[in-house]
């Protein structure tokens, strides 16, 4: 464990210089820095999490970055990422000004940096912030299915010893909730009544997992287990949804399988018409974009949050995208299937995650 987290420092601080040097994680050619917030005309940097960070939802994020640029007045540079780490560094250390975050990476950015703040939350289906969550999955290969069941009925018992993919130790779907959970449930037994969450970062031997591997995310752990090299992993419904569709049961309850489409962007390109099923699922409190008040002054975050709350976002396919502008092939951040739309909420909205650490 000690060796890991050593490698977690020395890798956070070669990961640091690489935000801060803006390298090929950029898109828009520009370099972030700390001069940036002194100036009103520079611009606005967005840092995204790898799991939004492909060429396939360029569109998408464009139309976030859209919204911005026209609000403030500045224009907006995306800063795609290849590493978790990077996007919550980038907030912390004041190179960048906003970011789409899991609420993990927002709790261990704002830990960081007390400046780093939510902005808004896209709200649940009928447009409350009480109904805005997503899924924290557990999953595992078609055919696999019925070694976690008894008496029909899906069980995790049967994860200890396996090979095992989480996403990110900064990601909240696919690391912090399916960790506490492992630990809650396993913990009743007395051969694992002390485990811990940090005793499932690392397998082996006398491990509760025989081998950990972390995705990166979201889509690298579903390949992970696509490919063979996980035999459960964790991963979140929002971030494969571009990638898999519903054949069989209930959408993000146990027992729903999944496939993969046969045209699906990469990493899902190679695995068309893989399979997988969901053996757990959990809600999980939507992701926020945040914000450095560093970075950004008190009136701009405020136009910010007063723009992105609107009904002319709200009502934008581009942002919240409708069925027919996904079915014509755009890849959407958020859909539009009732009432969905962006929400102003405080720190506070986020406790039930910090209690889970």
């Amino acid at each position: 464990m000690r060796s890991f987290r050593l490698l977690l420092v020395i890798t956070a601080l070669a990961l640091i210089a690489a935000a801060c040097g803006g390298g090929s994680g950029t898109t828009g050619g520009g370099t972030t820095g700390g001069g940036a917030a002194t100036n009103p005309n520079s611009p606005i940097i967005i840092v995204w999490l790898p799991n939004e960070s492909g060429a396939e939802l360029k569109d998408a994020r464009d139309a976030i970055g859209a919204v911005v640029g026209e609000t403030l007045g500045r224009p907006v540079e995306h800063r795609t990422t290849t590493d978790y780490l990077i996007a919550v560094e980038a907030l912390a250390n004041n190179t960048a000004h906003l970011g789409f975050f899991g609420a993990e990476a927002y709790v261990q950015a704002r830990d960081k940096n007390p400046k780093v703040v939510p902005l808004v939350i896209p709200s649940g289906a009928d447009g409350r912030k009480e109904t805005a969550v997503y899924y924290s999955w557990l999953a595992v290969a078609r055919g696999q299915e019925g070694n976690y069941q008894e008496n029909g009925v899906f069980k995790i018992d049967n994860i200890q010893g396996k090979r095992f993919s989480f996403v990110s130790a900064q990601s909240t779907s696919g690391f912090r909730v399916p960790a506490a959970n492992i630990v809650k449930y396993f913990s009743q037994q007395e051969k694992w009544k002390n485990l811990t969450t940090d005793e499932l970062i690392e397998g082996g031997p006398n491990k509760f997992f025989s081998e950990v591997q972390f995705g990166g995310s979201h889509q690298g752990a579903a390949v992970n287990l696509l490919s063979g090299k996980a035999d459960v992993a964790s991963f979140c419904d929002a971030c494969v949804s571009n990638y898999v569709k519903l054949v069989e049961g209930q959408e993000n309850q146990p027992g729903a399988v999944y496939r993969v489409l046969d045209n699906a962007a990469e990493p899902f390109d190679k695995f068309p018409g893989a399979e997988f099923v969901i053996i757990s699922s959990t809600p999980v409190i939507n992701a926020p974009f945040v914000a450095n008040s560093n970075m950004l002054s008190a009136d701009e975050i405020k136009r910010l949050q007063d723009k992105l709350t609107s009904d002319e976002v709200a009502n934008n396919p581009r942002i919240f995208a409708t069925k027919a502008e996904i079915d014509a092939g755009f890849k959407p951040l958020f859909r539009k299937t009732k009432d969905e739309r962006f929400l102003v909420v405080e720190d506070s909205f986020f406790d039930p995650i910090r209690a889970l650490r």
